[in-house]
């Protein structure tokens, strides 16, 4: 649906303004600069140079921001961004034309209001603060009258939207038959067709079916474009045996993560603190006999279980209440113990037994870590000297033989399936290996745990038809495939056309879903299935569905039209009415900007306007 606001000619003035209305807000940009410098007109009105960068560095940096990925020119041009912000500005241009050429005009007074409600010229206490309003003036290289001059002809331009629009809305006829549409509800029934239910077995495809079946798809047996890429690559997992680490450095390693080789039994408990002692001995009992579970006097005290779940902890953790838990070598309930916070019930979820790794058994462990570690520092600190050697000249090639970096080459596709420990599964080199072109020379980039590599683009393959001989078992598995699926749809249809309409009950073989929506879905079947119930036409119709290589019969069972009466349908309504009424005040309103530019004429110089394009980035 349009939109009537766009973005360009007061920008800023609607940045200011902060004007909720329909909108011509943004047409283009202020003349900031004061430039004068046209690269058209509309009638007598003309749009400067500078509107028109400003616009249109406005596009680009409300485009960055929605993505978050900078856009260059070429880009812009390629969506089509500057011929967009152009008949932004064309329409403004002609709507202020007509509003000089009919007298439209708006006082003081409403300058004057807009100004001291704009919330950028708000001071410390929420009011108007004259040094805000010549501040932000200042720094936007604007004037008091300028930007005075541009409130008053947006407000104009306003005017005129709001007497073209006013008014128009969708009939109510219009607003009902659509909002009924979407609220209708369905009941369906849907079998399933399977090959065993084919009258005969597929037949064998002879060596001219096949062929032919290769080249008619040829597309499903087409190898991708390949890129034939040489490289270079370490990563730390690759330096680290060559690390040396001396036995003191293993020593602190071990020291520093102590808790990993050295912890107590500990136990998964969760704790509930009773008033008294006795309605905790009375709880005990309830749960001893089975009659109520722990978690039942958890719930009895407004609480949750994870709201009394004391996580793994040892006995020191427990304080005076440790020895008690951890008599026990069984899981389940102890107590009452007496805890600072009053008498408690412990539940044991787990045992968790204790660990004691002596530093010799867990040498090799850290050393595997900690060259890890060195060797991840140790490529940060070369990869200098690598980016040297590339932009010295040397190829891949010579790096490898005058550095620890490892030499290899791939053909690599696009949405292919890397092989186990190949540089392809890393998304660093898989984003560089689809933009590399073969003019380019290797540059050094990171991979994501502390690697580095370059690469070279040694040739393309473009995509190529592999030959019959080479795919002949999948061109057979895809023609049964098929030919399956459209003998199943032919059983379907048969069986459309002979079934009776239902009577009562569905019969058995029918899976029934009832109050289906249009933009619900029905468990076990294609997503296309609902779409196909909404498509007939009345109780006893069936359908055939064909998708995602199955073939369902759906029936229609009932039709249950919306009351747009209730309670639960105005909200629908209300957003229909809302969505047709802009929908048609846009097209108005278009149609009338179109026609303001036909009787005013248009002039664009596309010579400036090209010249423009060359400059912004």
């Amino acid at each position: 649906m349009k939109n009537l606001r766009t973005h360009g000619k007061s920008t800023i003035v609607w940045v200011l303004m902060g004007l909720m209305v329909l909108g011509l807000g943004g047409f283009g940009v202020t003349s900031f600069s004061g430039g004068s410098t046209s690269i058209g007109s509309v009638g007598d009105t003309t749009i400067t140079a500078d509107e028109y960068v400003r616009a249109l560095r406005n596009q680009l940096n409300a485009y960055q921001q929605q993505t978050g990925q900078a856009i260059s020119m070429a880009q812009a041009q390629t969506m089509g961004l500057p011929q967009a912000v152009q008949a932004q500005l064309i329409a403004a241009a002609a709507l202020e034309e007509q509003a000089r050429r009919i007298g439209v005009a708006v006082g003081d007074e409403q300058v004057r209001q807009n100004i001291l409600e704009a919330p950028a010229f708000r001071g410390p206490t929420g009011s108007f603060d004259r040094a805000a309003y010549a501040d932000v003036l200042r720094r936007e290289n604007l004037s008091e009258a300028e930007f005075e001059r541009e409130v008053r002809t947006d407000e104009a331009r306003l005017l005129i939207q709001r007497a073209v629009t006013g008014g128009v809305a969708a009939p109510k006829v219009a607003v009902d038959t659509t909002a009924r549409w979407i609220l209708e509800r369905r009941d369906v029934a849907w079998r399933e067709l399977t090959p065993d239910m084919l009258p005969t077995p597929i037949a064998e495809p002879d060596e001219a079916t096949l062929r032919a079946w290769h080249s008619a798809n040829a597309d499903r047996f087409t190898a991708p474009e390949l890129r034939k890429i040489t490289y270079v690559w370490l990563t730390p997992e690759m330096l680290a045996p060559q690390v040396q680490l001396d036995e003191a450095a293993l020593r602190a390693a071990y020291d520093a993560n102590i808790d990993e080789y050295q912890r107590p039994e500990r136990r998964l408990v969760s704790r509930l603190v009773f008033p008294s002692a006795e309605e905790a001995q009375a709880a005990k009992a309830q749960i001893d006999a089975g009659t109520a579970p722990f978690e039942a006097f958890v719930l009895e005290r407004g609480l949750q279980p994870e709201d009394v779940e004391e996580g793994e902890v040892s006995q020191a953790d427990l304080g005076a209440a440790g020895e008690a838990v951890f008599a026990t070598n069984q899981t389940g309930v102890v107590g009452p113990v007496q805890t600072d916070l009053g008498p408690a019930l412990f539940n044991i979820h787990a045992i968790l037994e204790p660990v004691n790794t002596p530093f010799e058994d867990a040498r090799e462990t850290l050393r595997a870590e900690a060259a890890v570690d060195r060797a991840a520092r140790d490529i940060e600190e070369r990869s200098s000297d690598y980016e040297d050697l590339l932009a010295g000249g040397a190829t891949l090639e010579q790096v490898a033989e005058e550095t620890e970096l490892e030499l290899g080459s791939l053909d690599w596709s696009e949405g292919g399936e890397p092989a186990e420990g190949s540089i392809a599964g890393y998304q660093a080199f898989r984003d560089r290996a689809a933009e590399a072109s073969e003019a380019d020379f290797p540059e050094l980039a990171s991979l994501d745990d502390g690697g580095v590599f370059a690469l070279r683009l040694d040739a393309i393959v473009p995509p190529t038809l592999r030959p019959f001989e080479d795919v002949r078992a999948e061109v057979e598995a895809d023609w049964r495939r098929s030919e399956t699926h459209r003998q199943l749809l032919a059983l379907a249809e048969e069986q459309r056309l002979d079934a009776p309409a239902p009577q009562g009950q569905p019969a058995p073989e029918w899976t029934v879903a009832q109050d289906i929506t249009r933009d619900g879905w029905i468990e076990g079947v294609p997503a296309d299935t609902v779409a196909r119930a909404f498509a007939l036409s009345a109780p006893g119709e069936i359908g055939v569905v064909g998708a995602e290589n199955r073939v369902i019969l759906l029936r229609l069972d009932a039709i249950t039209r919306a009351d747009l009466a209730a309670e639960d349908s105005r909200p629908v309504g209300d957003a229909v009415k809302d969505r047709l009424d802009q929908s048609l005040q846009s097209d108005v309103f278009d149609y009338y900007a179109r026609a303001v530019q036909r009787e005013a004429g248009i002039r664009l110089d596309q010579s400036a306007v090209d010249a423009i394009n060359a400059q912004v980035q």
